[in-house]
């Protein structure tokens, strides 16, 4: 497929010029449902993701911060990969309702594994930090690089392939949260399975809390080393721990 039809058909979707028509199916929605939730989902884990960009620009002073919304990023984001997975799969097993709503872009899809693991690698890389603590953090652990190193080469490779999918997707999700989506025929005025949706982001919130909670009180070490913080100068050979900083 030539280059020119790709750009031209992901340009199209991100501005909202063209859009898929999502069918809808009784009690959890369909095709229709599943974009919902992808895309409130989405938007949450955007702000999250603007937020811990924030504190990564001060990882010392904002350390605790740092892990907390780190933290908070990881079940939202398994969540949403959960959601356009289950898409994904029940498209390319050929159910009839996906298959009418049809994939996304060929550039979107492309760039889709890419945002996946990038954004496992940096939740990660960034979790084992934590457990590992600031001395063995920076250790060299894989082909000669330590954990901060790969988390924070994992955060560029996220940065750049979810900024990327951002620019792809945000007017599409913004268009279905907000309810300014033209309906077809086929799409009623009320997807059903709203309240399931509500609940399943609900109830990732809530675990996304606790779960940052339990880090943080896992995560002292990191807190009371905070001035040491600097993986790029010789103070490698004064023994100053690192913090875990994107």
């Amino acid at each position: 497929m030539a280059l020119a039809p790709m750009l031209t058909a992901v340009t199209d979707e991100a501005i909202g010029k063209t859009r898929r028509a999502d069918p809808v199916l009784p009690t959890s929605g369909g095709p229709a449902g599943n974009a919902r939730l992808t895309a409130w989902t989405g938007l949450v884990l955007l702000v999250l993701i603007a937020i811990e960009t924030v504190t990564a620009l001060d990882v010392r002073g904002l350390i605790s911060w740092h892990i907390v919304v780190g933290t908070l990023l990881v079940p939202v984001a398994l969540l949403k990969t959960a959601s356009t997975g289950w898409r994904l799969v029940r498209y390319y097993l050929h159910k009839d309702v996906y298959v009418t709503a049809g994939p996304p872009p060929m550039l979107l899809r492309l760039l889709g594994p890419l945002v996946v693991v990038s954004t496992l690698g940096v939740l990660g890389t960034g979790l084992a930090l934590i457990a590992m603590g600031p001395t063995s953090g920076r250790n060299p652990f894989f082909l000669g690089l330590d954990m901060l190193t790969l988390h924070q080469g994992s955060f560029i490779v996220f940065g750049v392939a979810t900024g990327l999918h951002v620019l792809g997707r945000l007017v599409p999700a913004w268009r279905l949260v907000s309810g300014r989506v033209e309906r077809t025929v086929a799409e009623h005025s009320a997807v059903p399975g709203g309240k399931a949706r509500v609940v399943a982001l609900l109830v990732t919130l809530v675990a996304a809390a606790v779960t940052a909670a339990l880090v943080l009180g896992a995560s002292t070490s990191w807190r009371k080393d905070r001035g040491g913080f600097d993986h790029f100068r010789s103070d490698r050979n004064e023994g100053a721990p690192a913090v875990p900083g994107g």
